[in-house]
């Protein structure tokens, strides 16, 4: 069955054709609060943490101002460590033009790490194909492993997804997906590292020494 909704993907507020996947429902109806403005309420009443989901939650850990991430690279070091369009995913906060990331269709059972600092963030069998254009998924292996906080790039609230090691940023969340969390995580391909089943995972990046 088919579906139309309204998406906030790519800055441009595009319908994209939703296919509703047999095993799952998808979330028709988004949360009485939009999620966006939860968590600029929780921000502005100094809380560090919101529940977020629908059937299932997910702890959403906030980044509050004057936060300081364990990883802290010079941007000489970024560079020489991150290929091109990693560094400009990652380091600059770009975005990869829909439907061009290697990872989009990717269909394989295994791990996805970030590929600023190696640590493992999401599972092949939390992503769908939400036809967005972006690796899809619905919840993370970790909640730990992301920060979260929200930005205006283009002109109305979004809520941006980093790594919790260093803050380079993911993608973001959006509260249209499937259950059981209703949450679509919409990541760049050139954020991540997949691994397949069986693979050897990446090191981690441990944090910056003082």
């Amino acid at each position: 069955m088919w579906i139309l909704f309204l998406t906030l993907l790519g800055g441009n507020g595009a319908a994209y054709p939703v296919r509703e996947s047999p095993d799952r429902e998808r979330t028709r109806v988004r949360e009485e609060e939009p999620m966006e403005q939860a968590i600029l309420k929780a921000i502005k009443e100094g809380k560090d943490t919101v529940e977020v989901g629908r059937e299932k939650k997910i702890s959403f850990k906030l980044i509050s101002e004057g936060y300081t991430f364990p990883v802290r690279l010079s941007d000489a070091e970024w560079r020489e460590r991150l290929k091109a369009d990693q560094y400009y995913i990652l380091r600059q906060r770009g975005t990869e033009r829909a439907f061009t990331g290697a990872l989009y269709k990717n269909s394989q059972k295994g791990t996805y790490y970030s590929a600023a600092t190696g640590q493992p963030l999401f599972s092949s069998s939390a992503k769908y194909d939400s036809l967005s254009g972006w690796p899809s998924f619905w919840e993370p292996i970790d909640p730990d492993a992301l920060r979260y906080r929200v930005d205006f790039d283009i002109g109305y609230p979004r809520v941006e997804v980093v790594d919790s090691l260093s803050g380079s940023h993911l993608g973001h969340v959006f509260a249209d997906g499937p259950l059981p969390t209703g949450l679509r995580y919409c990541i760049n391909s050139a954020a991540l590292l997949f691994v397949p089943e069986g693979g050897t995972p990446p090191p981690i990046l441990g944090p910056t020494k003082p």
